[in-house]
């Protein structure tokens, strides 16, 4: 992943943290799944760049982080959103939001 990108996800995702660029890419390869889910929430919930910034984790990691998310009651609307985008996008899943859909 590209250093410009690590920098986004910091300055979107983690203002308020004291984390750096090998912290970040640290959570990302992290063994313990709490801290690959903290991460993938953190990205989801603030990324700008949310299709860019996932790309951080692996695949297989990231297609079971996807597929294992939970969405909360706070903000489900918005959260479902962008979770539909990352299951196009990465899983070939269905997208379910009419804007975004091409009009034949």
């Amino acid at each position: 992943m590209q250093k410009e990108q690590i920098q986004n996800i910091l300055r979107d995702c983690f203002w308020e943290y004291n984390f750096n660029e090998d912290g970040l890419i640290s959570l990302a390869k992290s063994k313990d799944r709490q801290e690959q889910i903290f991460l993938f929430t953190k990205i989801l919930e603030n990324a700008k760049e949310l299709l860019k910034s996932m790309k951080i984790f692996d695949k297989s990691e990231l297609k079971t982080l996807i597929e294992s998310y939970k969405l909360p009651s706070f903000k489900h609307d918005y959260m479902a959103r962008r979770l539909n985008m990352l299951e196009y996008y990465f899983l070939d899943k269905p997208l379910t939001i009419n804007e975004l859909k091409w009009v034949a």
